[in-house]
C-alpha cells in the first residue's frame, strides 16, 4: 500500500507571496512599481478635464489631429 506525503501546514499569504515573488525573479523579472492618475479622485478628473479642453484649443491641434492619424498603427490590436 502507498504511503501518503505528509500534509504540509498551509503557508500564510506573506509566505505565498514571498514564494511567488522568488518563481518570478527565477524568470529574470523584477518588481515595479507604478504610480498612475487617481481618477476616482474629483480634482483629479477636474485637472485632466481642463488639460483636455487647453489641448483642444491648441493653435496646431488639427495638424497634430492630422499626423496621429497618419501614422498610428492599430493593427496588431484586432
Amino acid at each position: 500500500m502507498p504511503t501518503r506525503p505528509k500534509a504540509q501546514k498551509p503557508k500564510t499569504p506573506r509566505q505565498r507571496m514571498q514564494a511567488r515573488r522568488e518563481r518570478l525573479r527565477a524568470q529574470g523579472l523584477r518588481p515595479v512599481q507604478h504610480w498612475v492618475p487617481d481618477l476616482r479622485d474629483p480634482r483629479v478628473r477636474a485637472e485632466i478635464q481642463k488639460e483636455i479642453a487647453q489641448l483642444a484649443r491648441h493653435p496646431e491641434n488639427a495638424e497634430i489631429d492630422a499626423w496621429i492619424e497618419q501614422v498610428y498603427d492599430d493593427s496588431e490590436w484586432r
